[in-house]
């Protein structure tokens, strides 16, 4: 008869969740107190991984930046010569055409 009761109590939705809630409190203490003697390392080993991969990024980044500035200053230089380049050109023309004007044979009229 002992078992009736038993089993409408673990029926129970409230009684249910009483038992796990004692449950857990009882057993979070003992789990704490078998795991903190590895919690420390653990957590050292994470945050020196962390430290790690920040100070390779921020070396990945200075690296990226420094290409990326190489190549500005190549493209620079690069607009720089073709702008010499055109102003040439247009001084070259426009002397070639003064040239030709005052160097043209005049029309016998």
């Amino acid at each position: 008869m002992a078992q009736a009761p038993l089993n409408e109590l673990l029926n129970n939705d409230t009684a249910r969740s009483t038992a796990i809630g004692i449950g857990l409190a009882v057993l979070v203490p003992i789990a704490v107190a078998v795991l903190a003697p590895y919690a420390r390392p653990l957590a050292r080993s994470a945050l020196k991984a962390g430290v790690v991969a920040w100070e390779k990024g921020r070396e990945a980044a200075a690296e990226i930046g420094e290409i990326i500035d190489d190549l500005v200053a190549e493209v620079r230089e690069e607009l720089q010569a073709e702008r010499a380049a055109r102003e040439a050109a247009a001084c070259t023309a426009e002397v070639e055409s003064r040239t030709a004007a005052v160097t043209k044979p005049s029309d016998p009229a």
